[in-house]
C-alpha cells in the first residue's frame, strides 16, 4: 500500500486524463491528508489528540481500513514537510469536492486545532489560508469553526 502512495506522490502534480479514477481518488485523500496535517504541525509541535484527530478525520472522510490510513498518514508527513505551499493540494480539492464538502473539511481542519484544547494563533492562520484557498467564504468558515469548537468542549 505504501508503494501505491509513493507512486502517487510521485504523479501528484501530473495527474492527466490518462490516469485512472483510482489515482485521482488517491490524489485527493493525499492532498486531504497533507491538509490535515499542515494544521497539526502549524503549533511546531503536534500532540497525540491532534494527531488522533487527523486519523479519525480520514477514516470518517475515505472509509479506509486502518492500514491504508496509518500508510496515507506516513506520506502525508512526508509530504507535508517539503511542500512550499498548499495550492498543489488545495487545487485538487477543488477539483475534486463539492463546496459543501469543502466546508466539511474545514470544519475537519477545526477539530484538529482544538484537538489538542489549546488554538494556537498558527493554527488559526494556517485554517484561515486554506479556507481561501478553499473558496469558502468568512462566514462559513467562522460557522465551521464554532460548530468545532461546541463539538470540543
Amino acid at each position: 500500500m505504501l508503494k501505491a502512495f509513493r507512486h502517487l506522490l510521485d504523479t501528484f502534480l501530473d495527474i492527466d486524463p490518462a490516469h485512472s479514477a483510482a489515482e485521482a481518488e488517491q490524489a485527493l485523500h493525499l492532498a486531504t491528508a497533507v491538509l490535515l496535517v499542515e494544521v497539526m504541525r502549524a503549533d511546531h509541535g503536534h500532540t497525540v489528540a491532534e494527531h488522533q484527530a487527523v486519523i479519525r478525520a480520514l477514516s470518517d472522510r475515505f472509509a479506509l481500513q486502518p492500514a491504508s490510513v496509518d500508510d496515507l498518514m506516513a506520506l502525508a508527513q512526508d509530504t507535508a514537510r517539503t511542500a512550499n505551499d498548499f495550492h498543489a493540494f488545495t487545487s485538487r480539492v477543488n477539483d475534486r469536492l463539492t463546496h459543501p464538502q469543502k466546508i466539511e473539511l474545514v470544519e475537519s481542519l477545526w477539530h484538529v486545532a482544538y484537538a489538542d484544547a489549546h488554538l494556537d494563533a498558527h493554527e488559526n492562520y494556517v485554517i484561515s489560508k486554506i479556507a481561501g484557498l478553499l473558496h469558502v467564504t468568512h462566514g462559513e468558515y467562522i460557522a465551521a469553526k464554532m460548530r468545532a469548537k461546541a463539538a470540543a468542549a
